[in-house]
């Protein structure tokens, strides 16, 4: 083969990357809120980020602040908000570079998100319960040293992704090899095989809806940028979330998904044994619990986060 036809190929393949990319940009809609609630907007640094409010002001503030991935958004809480807001005031935030928050090309850190949800919790609630999934856990974590919250309940917390990779940062951001990557990354049998293996315990809970909201918030512009720092391990915090949890004087509440392999319920039990805390098992789930079996997470939760009934169709205590 020679140097001409090896270019004639490359340029063949960078531009079938390049339409193809574009393509899926077109079709990609601008984003419906999809939660029952009054939108509102929050300018933090430079960056418009969007949140919904339900319920009544003068009720218990409730912070929900949803997990990373590549589709990630406030979608997340979809099923519980209309609920929660019948005895709290929920605030539902869109995480900088998810959702319908803006998504600017900045170096993503959970030093990033931790000060955002401190300030966000500030400026806009007072003394929240806080809600918060996965590795946006820690992120609460580290948030909670330095703010007035009334309560922490973590979904699945973890502090620990993936290996360190910051060269696969640096290539999911490149305009064409990077988008085409996570073009793939956020196909959308990639988002469902995500749902499906790691999300929920019955695949068959993960509606249409569910896929094509997330497909479409993952091809927002500019949405390869945090989920990038994601992929490459540079969002996980530099600290032992066990030994941040063990010196945390907010009151905190551990909820796991009985069957979570990615995040397994060890963890959680051995969380919920070096730090003291309250571990809350919900059967039949998996990393999330309040999406798939919303009445029994929200039930939960109104009984502020007091003893729940023992029987199986009920959250269980560890």
């Amino acid at each position: 083969m020679n140097v001409r036809t090896v270019l004639g190929t490359a340029v063949g393949a960078v531009g079938t990357a390049v339409l193809g990319n574009r393509l899926l940009a077109n079709r990609a809609t601008d984003l419906e809120n999809p939660i029952v609630g009054v939108e509102r907007t929050y300018r933090w640094r430079g960056i418009e980020t969007a949140y919904t409010v339900a319920g009544d002001p003068n009720d218990p503030d409730m912070l929900l602040c949803h997990g990373i991935h590549a589709a990630a958004s406030s979608q997340e809480f979809a099923s519980i908000v209309e609920q929660l807001a019948e005895h709290y005031h929920v605030i539902a935030v869109d995480l900088p570079g998810f959702g319908r928050s803006e998504r600017p090309p900045l170096v993503y850190s959970s030093m990033l998100y931790a000060e955002f949800i401190r300030d966000f919790a500030r400026d806009v609630t007072d003394e929240p319960i806080v809600v918060a999934s996965s590795l946006t856990g820690a992120f609460a974590v580290d948030a909670a040293t330095e703010s007035e919250f009334e309560q922490l309940v973590l979904i699945c917390p973890t502090d620990e992704t993936a290996t360190e990779r910051p060269w696969l940062r640096t290539l999911v951001r490149t305009p064409i090899v990077g988008t085409t990557l996570f073009n793939l990354l956020a196909s959308k049998p990639s988002i469902r095989y995500f749902y499906d293996r790691d999300g929920y315990y019955d695949a068959s809970r993960v509606d249409d809806e569910t896929i094509e909201y997330a497909w479409h918030s993952a091809h927002q512009p500019g949405a390869r940028y945090a989920p990038a720092s994601f992929a490459s391990g540079t969002l996980d915090p530099d600290f032992d979330l066990q030994t941040e949890l063990a010196a945390l004087e907010t009151p905190t509440t551990l909820v796991w998904g009985r069957d979570a392999e990615l995040v397994p319920l060890r963890d959680g039990r051995n969380l919920a044994d070096a730090a003291d805390l309250e571990l809350v098992v919900i059967d039949y789930a998996t990393l999330l619990p309040h999406a798939e079996h919303p009445e029994k997470f929200v039930e939960y939760l109104t009984a502020e986060l007091s003893s729940v009934g023992a029987d199986g169709d009920q959250p269980t205590k560890e």
